[in-house]
């Protein structure tokens, strides 16, 4: 597998290097919904990593957020379910486009290599900052080739957090507004910056010490989630398991010591404990 990820950070690179040349460039946007954007670099990039992988891999399927997948949908399953092929790539060309499409300057490349329903690669490229997070099932996880691991913070009151929005937010009956509200009472912040495979990638090398988004993709959060993981964090769904994991239809994800902490607060929301006021025995 030291190989294949090696192939796999050569590929981010190159569609990498694709995107920030075109950065804040004037680019063809199209939408494919409300608040779901796509653009020219999205699918220049999606060509360069699908051509790549199928050179180099051509037993492997491919999920791509643009192009779809080889013969495989990802729906509600139970993860040992939703392998439909040995291995599956599960990738993110562009992470961040409603970023890149207004020149804000977080964006990445997201790489995940699924095999018999586990991730055992992942590669999260950000091309403006030129780093490049990759893990290795058992192997640990890097930044530029040095090890990195999660944040220390023990205490949710203590903690830096990152979030996103889904992208029915407009309309959605859950849009996560609420829970916003409720951990930003709970920790020390809370940031969305528009890159859940940056947001992961952050919290595996300990600039956040937590994170949580409903409504995401596989795409979105295979490779980070490998890289929290393999960096000693914890990754799971909001109940704590992995049935809705890796559909992405709940990801949280922590240093692994305000894990629980967190996922009292999605249980009960303004009932969960709260610093200040705290619920006192009767």
């Amino acid at each position: 597998m030291h190989d294949v990820l090696a192939v796999a950070v050569e590929i981010a690179h190159e569609a990498g290097a694709l995107i920030r040349e075109r950065f804040g460039r004037i680019d063809q946007v199209r939408f494919k919904g409300a608040v779901n954007p796509v653009t020219e670099t999205d699918t220049a990039a999606e060509a360069v990593i699908l051509s790549r992988l199928r050179a180099a891999f051509p037993e492997h399927g491919i999920l791509g957020e643009e192009s779809g997948g080889d013969a495989w949908q990802v729906s509600r399953m139970a993860p040992s379910r939703l392998a439909k092929s040995e291995a599956m790539w599960l990738v993110d060309p562009l992470d961040g486009t409603n970023n890149f499409a207004h020149g804000f300057p977080h964006i990445c490349v997201s790489l995940g290599l699924m095999v018999s329903g586990a991730i055992e690669v992942g590669v999260v490229y950000d091309p403006l900052r030129d780093e490049t997070f990759a893990a290795l099932r058992g192997a640990g996880a890097t930044l530029n080739g040095v090890a990195i691991r999660v944040s220390t913070v023990d205490s949710l009151s203590r903690a830096f957090l990152a979030t996103g929005f889904p992208y029915d937010r407009r309309v959605g009956a859950s849009n996560n507004v609420g829970m916003l509200d409720c951990f930003l009472r709970r920790s020390q912040g809370v940031r969305r910056a528009g890159s859940a495979a940056l947001d992961l990638a952050y919290v595996a090398c300990g600039r956040f010490d937590g994170f949580w988004e409903p409504g995401l993709s596989p795409w979105d959060m295979a490779a980070g989630s490998l890289l929290v993981q393999e960096a000693g964090g914890r990754v799971s769904d909001f109940g704590g398991g992995v049935t809705w994991l890796f559909s992405g239809d709940e990801v949280i994800a922590s240093n692994g010591r305000i894990h629980d902490e967190m996922l009292v607060v999605l249980r009960d929301g303004p009932a969960a404990p709260h610093p200040d006021f705290p619920i006192l025995d009767a």
